[in-house]
């Protein structure tokens, strides 16, 4: 990147390992995950990478939440 492209914007300092894995601990505790994930989604003090990658997670679980529905409603017609 040229440097008059770099003018005028800051970057996000790098996510440790050791903080993605201090975060991944804290997903794997029920109903917390879904708030901590809504937290780092929507917080404006969050590292912009983190934030983004927690974003695109959760658009995929609404995707996921949508399927899964639909399946479970096609099953019960399909039943009927």
């Amino acid at each position: 990147m040229t440097e008059q492209n770099q003018i005028g914007h800051q970057q996000a300092p790098v996510v440790s390992v050791k903080e993605w894995l201090l975060t991944n601990l804290i997903l794997m505790i029920p109903l917390v995950n879904i708030v901590m994930m809504l937290v780092w989604a929507f917080s404006s003090n969050t590292n912009p990478n983190k934030a983004n990658y927690f974003k695109a997670t959760l658009i995929l679980f609404v995707i996921y939440l949508v399927l899964a529905a639909a399946v479970v409603i096609f099953g019960i017609v399909a039943a009927n």
